[in-house]
């Protein structure tokens, strides 16, 4: 596709200043490791041009997310976050049209002539986004489901086609590609709700409660308790549930990693395996995530490495 230069941005001359491409990426790649340390170590099991078309898919997610979420978009009204939103969504647009502003659309458009994918999963996370800007509370599962589905779910859907499916399962005339499909989305709604969990205490601060409201109700720990921070056992039995359900959308989204490339099976499990092992720290710490952020630390994530790969190649 050919690109086009768009009129915004640092102008030398009359022309407008872009990174070089090795330079956007590294950007990406420090942006990636600053702020998604297991994510991180996951994409460095990656061959180079995947791991960087990852890296440029993260960064902008990341910037979507800021669009709401930084420290200076929550001292901003409501309108004007939502413009910016608007803003967004017709400059990703443009991006897929072959229009680059600057180092960050520079990568997405290799990306994406690299790897070619559907627009949709952008625009979806970005409504995601939009979500955030008048719902601080959900009445059921399946809404969170679908909140669940935009800010995270889309992410298996936009890195699937950089993964790729074996060739084993694709080469022959007779054989059918699978759709792994259902299976990225399950691992992104499974990170989700293991954010969830573990921001639970963060987020009150922004009076947000990502809990379902007919959970609360179920295990009889009110809207108030939360607020406070009430470690009781009517919480620990509500988070045991929801780790629970966390854990199945994790065994879900395993169906789907059989059928990956060779060279993206290992990177999969192990970011799957090491992200499923914040549940296991919010069990050690009794479910207090009002006092204690739960984390793997950097050990448990290098011993966890050769484990992720012997499954890597056994199923």
């Amino acid at each position: 596709m050919t690109t086009a230069l768009c009129h915004h941005g640092q102008r030398s001359g009359g022309s407008v200043v872009l990174p070089s491409l090795a330079q956007a990426y590294e950007e990406c790649r420090q942006e990636t490791a600053q702020w998604a340390k297991t994510f991180y170590l996951g994409t460095l099991l990656m061959p180079p041009a995947k791991r960087r078309a990852i890296w440029a898919i993260y960064v902008w997610c990341r910037r979507t997310d800021e669009l709401m979420d930084s420290a200076e978009a929550q001292a901003r009204p409501i309108e004007e976050l939502a413009a910016r939103l608007d803003s967004w969504e017709q400059r990703t647009r443009d991006v897929f049209d072959g229009t680059v502003c600057d180092g960050l659309d520079l990568v997405m458009r290799d990306t994406l002539d690299r790897y070619p994918q559907p627009l949709q999963p952008y625009l979806d996370m970005i409504e995601g986004q939009r979500m955030d800007l008048r719902q601080l509370r959900y009445r059921t599962f399946e809404e969170l489901e679908l909140y669940c589905y935009r800010v995270a779910g889309t992410v298996g859907l936009m890195t699937q086609e950089v993964m790729g499916l074996d060739p084993a399962y694709t080469s022959a005339p007779w054989s059918d590609a699978p759709d792994t499909s259902d299976a990225a989305v399950a691992l992104g709604i499974a990170n989700q709700l293991t954010n969830i969990l573990r921001d639970v205490g963060e987020d009150r601060g922004r009076g947000r409660i990502y809990l379902p409201q007919e959970d609360l109700e179920r295990f009889g720990y009110s809207e108030a308790d939360l607020m406070a921070g009430v470690l009781n056992d009517n919480w620990r039995a509500l988070m045991r549930f929801q780790v629970a359900r966390a854990r199945d959308w994790f065994a879900c989204s395993e169906a789907g990693v059989r059928w990956l490339a060779p060279d993206a099976r290992w990177p999969v499990w192990a970011s799957l395996r090491l992200y499923r092992g914040i549940l296991d720290v919010i069990e050690q710490h009794d479910y207090d995530v009002f006092n204690h952020r739960a984390f793997v630390p950097r050990a448990g994530k290098l011993l966890d490495l050769p484990f992720s790969f012997l499954i890597a190649q056994s199923r």
